[in-house]
């Protein structure tokens, strides 16, 4: 009987994965001019705003200078210490920054999200709901390039 690591990847390899007719993909800007956000799957928020719900397709805007955030997730097996340790270990605001400052990036984005990562086993209302109104929120804002950090 596989465990760990092996188990988790051999019950998501039976897992149903959307197929697109085409792809959407539009050129961004060179980096050094793109604005830039986080799309984290860590299940952050704000503390002032309500946490995640078991089964939770929502997400959760983030303002740049926000600091003040939670861990959301409730599972025993996730591993807490790096975020207790370094909040940018799933959300890498100060990195972006860094890079803003540097050159690297044009602009850090004025908002971000964050999504639950323990998803339904279809994820049909993220693909054709809250995923989509999150693209239109980060497209308000000039966003051109996304930092996924999934976890």
């Amino acid at each position: 009987m596989p465990t760990g690591d092996q188990a988790m990847r051999e019950f998501a390899s039976g897992l149903p994965v959307p197929e697109f007719a085409e792809t959407a993909f539009t050129p961004p800007p060179a980096l050094a001019e793109a604005t830039v956000a986080i799309v984290t799957s860590a299940a952050i928020h704000p503390e002032h705003e309500e946490a995640f719900a078991a089964g939770d397709t929502s997400f959760r805007v983030i303002e740049s200078a926000e600091r003040g955030l939670k861990l959301g997730h409730w599972s025993p097996n996730f591993d807490r210490s790096g975020f207790a340790a370094d909040l940018n270990v799933v959300y890498p605001i100060d990195r972006l920054e860094e890079m803003r400052a540097e050159g690297a990036i044009g602009a850090v984005a004025p908002r971000h999200i964050s999504f639950a990562g323990n998803q339904p086993d279809d994820v049909s209302t993220l693909r054709l709901d809250s995923g989509p109104a999150a693209a239109e929120l980060l497209k308000s804002d000039g966003v051109d390039v996304v930092l996924l950090t999934p976890v």
